[in-house]
């Protein structure tokens, strides 16, 4: 059973990975798009922003259709994922930032909600005393795989179309990967999407204060990952050729977003051992700290921008899978496959809107300005789970 469960993790793990590097594979390549064709600052938002908006819309079918429940999970997401690389694909030949490329990002996402959720669905039918750990390794993989494509496009440098064509191919054969994996001995079904679902999840004091604290968390977290390296980018301008800046950006964003999938595992042992509230609310401070220092130090020494903003990726993304996890700890079986449902439906909701909105108030305040607001949603995060530590009378 233990060869068994750690096959089949490792191997979820992989198809994680690379299904998930789809995500940004658009914002990691959008300067060498830009240098090739004008595109608009509104479309390179929608560019980014439409991949949220799908998934919003994929989760929302998912969960109502109880498609992940009805059917084998391995099969769903093998699905979803191949046929995401193959929107993905569909860049090659779209118009940059034309309606065909948006819609492309747009089904990406939609199909990319067959295979995160599903993703987890999978890996705490695996256990229950080590849940933490356990979703704590998808969103690690899930972390992992967004960096991806900005190492793709370091490597490629001004050539963005191998990587489009690279990452899909790896999603594609990531999908295929999964259907090796076993479901373990806490596999069940889940159930259908529940109206009564949204009622409680305001009504219960817990997870009323998980759903709180985890939009705090979305707040921050996508505008971070889809727009840092734009950022560091121009403050790296300061005092380094604009291709050197943007060449040194895409790595940086890389090297953040690859310490947050490490530290997702690392948050996943801690929670466990020292619950999962306590840990959401470190891990909020450290991180709105450093999207703080970050903003300060914008045009500034680039070895400092450089390590500031990795402290920052590896702190923006542990307390994710906690959310999750705290959420199916607190809500009655029948209902957590709903209430987790819509915590990531709304979670990618707002994202879709500070994702969008991100660029048209930086033309108008400065990228510094934009990332110190970020900030705002880890301090809400924190009042929000502060009365669910054990200490307060509840379990985490």
């Amino acid at each position: 059973m233990i060869h068994s469960k750690l096959r089949s993790i490792v191997l979820l793990v992989l198809a994680e990975m690379a299904a998930m590097s789809l995500w940004f594979t658009s914002a990691a390549v959008l300067p060498d798009m830009v240098r090739e064709a004008a595109i608009s600052p509104d479309r390179q938002a929608l560019l980014s922003s439409a991949v949220q908006l799908g998934f919003v819309v994929g989760a929302l079918f998912f969960s109502i259709s109880g498609t992940p429940d009805r059917f084998d999970p391995r099969r769903v997401f093998a699905i979803s994922a191949v046929l995401a690389a193959l929107a993905n694909a569909t860049l090659l030949v779209s118009p940059l930032g034309g309606d065909w490329a948006i819609a492309a990002r747009f089904a990406t996402g939609a199909l990319l909600a067959g295979v995160y959720p599903v993703g987890m669905k999978i890996a705490v039918g695996w256990g229950t005393r080590d849940r933490g750990l356990l979703v704590g390794l998808v969103v690690g993989a899930l972390t992992l795989g967004n960096g991806a494509p900005y190492l793709s496009a370091f490597i490629g440098g001004a050539a963005w179309r191998p990587t489009i064509l690279v990452i899909s191919l790896l999603a594609g054969i990531g999908g295929l990967i999964v259907l090796a994996a076993g479901l373990g001995p806490h596999h069940a079904r889940s159930p259908r999407f529940n109206p009564g679902a949204i009622r409680l999840a305001w009504t219960d004091r817990r997870l009323r204060g998980t759903y709180v604290g985890y939009l705090g968390h979305m707040w921050e977290l996508y505008v971070m990952w889809a727009w840092v390296a734009v950022f560091a980018a121009l403050s790296f301008q300061a005092t380094l050729a604009p291709d050197d800046a943007t060449s040194l950006a895409k790595l940086t964003t890389f090297l953040a977003i690859a310490a947050g999938g490490v530290a997702c595992v690392v948050g996943g042992l801690f929670a466990d051992r020292f619950g999962k509230a306590e840990t959401t609310i470190v891990i909020l401070a450290v991180s709105g700290t450093a999207a703080l220092l970050t903003a300060v130090t914008f045009g500034g020494p680039v070895w400092l921008t450089v390590v500031l903003v990795i402290v920052w990726g590896a702190a923006v993304i542990p307390d994710s899978p906690q959310f999750s996890a705290l959420v199916a700890d607190a809500a009655p079986p029948e209902l957590a496959g709903s209430l987790m449902t819509f915590q990531t439906a709304l979670g990618f909701a707002l994202t879709f809107v500070t994702v969008q909105l991100a660029p048209a108030v930086a033309a108008l305040v400065g990228w510094q300005w934009v990332i110190a607001g970020l900030a705002i949603g880890p301090a809400v995060g924190i009042v929000a789970m502060l009365p669910l530590r054990r200490r307060g009378g509840t379990a985490s």
